[in-house]
């Protein structure tokens, strides 16, 4: 039997208008997760996109006239794409929580200590997620993506991608939220007067983004450690700059929970 035809010599039909476009704007976005994303999207190029989309150069032009339009329908589905966790796995996460908590339970009976309680599970997890964000092929994009924005001229465009990088925001921002209402009450901790567990979230994460643009500057930030003992704990311990910056934000907002 002879060897079933691949690629376009399998697709003799014509394909649509919209399966061309969810072909090439599939293929584009598996280009920008391979490679990321740079202040402007120059380095994908148009043929290779239609290439690697397996499509008809002539569909392709007659859905986008111009390649400009084509990288606009790109920067709107990059907009949309779900935003990347800061913290990563929530269950995860919490079952680090529950571990710390398990080995200081006399810390979560006093009072006094609960911060610092809270202040040793962030020692290792405010770390952990500043490392894995700076190692994120998906966070660099996602940065890139702001930035991007920020170029844009006003008009519609500029408000289709305004309004999808806000609904990111907000859903990482309630994911997160949900790990800190909970981690909390494993804490004996409650929120101060006037503080939301949306507001810890969205601080944090502009904390660990704040820290992971200033790497490339300053690479000392990802080894420079500090021997401290704060938010009350009883001894000193060995912290780097990112949990130390990141905890202190986060507990800023917190209480031990009579």
């Amino acid at each position: 039997m002879a060897d079933e035809p691949t690629g376009v010599a399998r697709r003799r039909r014509r394909l649509s208008d919209a399966e061309t476009e969810r072909l090439m704007l599939r293929a584009a976005l598996d280009m920008v997760g391979r490679a990321g994303l740079t202040v402007s999207l120059e380095h994908i190029s148009f043929e290779e996109v239609i290439r690697e989309a397996e499509v008809a150069r002539s569909a392709v032009y007659r859905r986008w006239p111009y390649k400009d339009l084509f990288f606009s329908d790109l920067l709107k589905e990059l907009a949309k794409g779900e935003t990347p966790a800061l913290a990563g796995d929530g269950a995860a996460a919490l079952a680090a929580v529950r571990r710390v908590v398990g080995a200081h339970a006399e810390w979560r009976r006093d009072p006094g200590l609960r911060l610092a309680l809270a202040g040793e599970v962030l020692r290792g997890l405010a770390w952990e997620e500043f490392e894995g964000f700076h190692r994120s092929a998906e966070w660099r994009t996602y940065l890139a993506l702001h930035a991007t924005f920020l170029s844009l001229p006003d008009g519609g465009l500029r408000q289709e991608v305004a309004e999808a990088l806000a609904a990111s925001e907000r859903a990482l921002t309630t994911r997160l939220a949900a790990v800190y209402r909970e981690a909390a009450g494993l804490f004996g901790l409650r929120l101060r007067p006037g503080a939301t567990y949306e507001s810890v979230a969205a601080m944090a994460g502009a904390a660990v983004r704040g820290l992971v643009l200033m790497t490339p500057a300053d690479p000392g930030i990802l080894t420079r450690r500090i021997m401290a003992s704060p938010f009350g704990a009883p001894e000193p311990a060995e912290w780097s700059e990112p949990a130390l910056a990141v905890a202190a934000v986060i507990l800023a907002f917190f209480e031990a929970d009579a």
